[in-house]
């Protein structure tokens, strides 16, 4: 089965692409790097001939709440088109969990845009909430320091390898389509502030993770749940401290 991977370039879109190769697919990882543009649709109609399924897991260059909402509609109104003349059967896309609690969040609110156009293309779809990605952690603690010091809510957290996510990805793909979402998390919950401060410090980082409840994330003040799946999500395999103990 041909399934075209939309950033199949990327982190976890090049996982994705490896893992459903060694299933015996023909598996089309799809970007500019590969002559794909989603945003001018240059390379679109050509990469899509002959594909089943659509895995979205593309990402905006810009986090600006303009500029990111710009990209998921103009970007995912190009490809639903193309897929609708290419009669794609199936469209998968990765979001986040907590978008909908979050609407105040400019990102968050730009998945939001790009999950209603998917829902109402008329192609069946399957959307994957997932949680904040194990390779991400050094990233947040960045966006997160100010001063030197850590600043980081106490809420819950549950962050997921990529390898889990591109699985999960895998499996939703080449099933049949939900018409829905699922959620997938990691197999461990934290609370964000202790699992930051462990996290850095086996990492041999020496700044300072201070418990703030009202530290912001990328922007967005967090209450207990935001960030967590609800009841039901499908948990990975990798734990954090598995993940991170090669490259401590």
């Amino acid at each position: 089965m041909k399934i075209v991977v939309i950033g199949g370039t990327g982190l976890i879109g090049s996982k994705l692409v490896t893992k459903l190769g060694e299933q015996g697919h023909e598996a089309a990882a799809a970007s500019p790097n590969t002559g794909v543009n989603t945003l001018t649709g240059e390379g679109l109609a050509e990469a899509l001939e002959g594909a089943r399924v659509v895995v979205d897991v593309s990402n905006s260059p810009s986090f600006e709440p303009a500029a990111v909402l710009s990209f998921f509609e103009t970007s995912t109104g190009n490809l639903l088109a193309a897929e609708t003349a290419a009669g794609v059967g199936h469209h998968v896309a990765l979001s986040i969990v907590g978008t909908e609690r979050m609407p105040e969040n400019g990102y968050f609110r730009a998945k939001i845009a790009q999950e209603e156009l998917i829902e109402k293309s008329g192609i069946p779809f399957s959307l994957v909430h997932a949680t904040q990605f194990h390779e991400f952690v050094r990233g947040i603690a960045d966006e997160a320091t100010d001063g030197g010091k850590v600043r980081i809510a106490p809420v819950r957290f549950q962050p997921i390898a990529g390898d889990d996510v591109a699985a999960a990805l895998a499996r939703v793909s080449t099933g049949t389509p939900l018409n829905g979402r699922i959620e997938v998390a990691g197999p461990e919950q934290f609370r964000m502030d202790e699992f930051f401060r462990q996290a850095l410090a086996a990492a041999g980082d020496r700044r300072e993770v201070v418990t703030d409840p009202h530290a912001r994330y990328f922007g967005s003040e967090l209450d207990e749940r935001s960030l967590v799946p609800l009841d039901g999500a499908i948990l990975g395999t990798i734990r954090y401290a598995d993940w991170a103990s090669p490259r401590s």
